[in-house]
This record gives structure tokens, sequence and C-alpha cells, in this order.
């Protein structure tokens, strides 16, 4: 008897695992939605909640501090964009480092970066944001560089190649920031068609 009780327990938990899961998938995602859109002085927990249909007090069941929830958000989407990334790229895309240049070039742009750029400023000025933004931006920073060096097949034992990637994600930073106020395509094609040229000497 004690067993059936102890499945029933168990299967009434599973919906209640996946319920909570999915409420705090939409705060994350509501969150760097309302970074992007109205930066972080208009963007409130109570705000959030709103967007993402659930009430306040679950919002802080999940997140007990507002900067816990948008450092966990923009650290959420980045890691979604990243397995995106490489999903693009599942054998690896060393034969054609164009196509990854400009893959790792739009991830400075969107709402993501946007919803980035707005905790920096936020950060630069909140104590208590920046401890978690520097650890998030270095951890962000970290992994994206990873990425890069195994899509472009990159050598980084050879003299000059981590510098010429992380100046890859340096520039790619720096075309997001163009974008944010006229649509920077035909420029940024440009660059990354250089860039490519200047990769494929500087790993070859």
């Amino acid at each position: 008897m004690g067993d059936v009780t102890t499945i029933g327990e168990r299967a009434d938990r599973v919906p209640k695992q996946d319920r909570s899961r999915a409420t705090r998938q939409r705060l994350l995602e509501a969150a760097v939605a309302c970074l992007a859109e109205h930066g972080w002085a208009g963007s409130t927990v109570t705000v959030v909640a709103e967007r993402a249909g659930v009430s306040r007090g679950a919002a802080q069941h999940h997140f007990p501090t507002r900067e816990d929830l948008f450092t966990a958000a923009v650290e959420y989407v980045a890691e979604e964009r990243s397995t995106a990334l490489r999903a693009l790229f599942p054998q690896g895309a060393a034969d054609d480092r164009r196509a990854v240049i400009s893959a790792l070039v739009d991830l400075y742009t969107g709402p993501l970066f946007r919803a980035a750029l707005h905790l920096w400023v936020a950060a630069s000025n909140e104590e208590q944001l920046r401890p978690q933004v520097t650890e998030l931006e270095a951890r962000v920073g970290r992994e994206t560089h990873r990425i890069a060096v195994d899509l472009l097949g990159a050598d980084e034992a050879k003299p000059g190649v981590r510098e010429s990637v992380q100046g890859l994600l340096d520039m790619a930073r720096g075309l997001g920031l163009a974008n944010l106020l006229t649509d920077d395509t035909g420029r940024r094609d440009r660059v990354v068609a250089q860039w490519a040229v200047l990769l494929d000497e500087a790993l070859a």
C-alpha cells in the first residue's frame, strides 16, 4: 500500500516540477524582453511577472532579488544562443570561416545583446549588481571564445591565434554596438568578408 502512495506522490510531483520549470523559463524570457525594451530602470520584478503571466510572489520564489532575475535571464538566453550556434555547425566549419564569422557576429545583434548592454550599464552604477554581471560576462565570454575556437578550427598553440580569435569577438561586439542605432547590415557584411580573409591567413 505504501508503494502505491509513493508512486502516486511521485506522479503528482512530476507535473509540478514541469510547471515550475516552465514558470522559470517564462520569467527568464520575459526579463530579457523587458530589459531589451525598457532598460534597467523600467524593468522591475512586477513588470516581468506581469509579462510572464505569473504572480510577483511566484517570481520571487524563483528569483529572490531583482539582480538574481536579470543576471539569470541574460545567462539563460546566452546559453540558448550558444547551443543554437553549435547546432548550426554540428561537424565544425573550419572550411567555411566566413559563415562561422557571420554567425558569431550575429550573436551581438538582437534583443539578447541589447538586454546584456542594459545590464552592463546598470552594473556600472549598481554596487549590488556589478559582481554578478562581471562574473556572468566572464563566463559567457569564455564560452563564446571556446565555441569560436572550435568552429574556426583554430590552433591556439600557434603564436597570435588566440589574440586573432579574441580580436574577432571584440570586433563583433563593436559591430553589435554600431547596429543598435542604425541598420548596419551592409558595412557589417563587408567587415565580415575582410575578417574571413584575415583569419584564413592568421589560422593557416
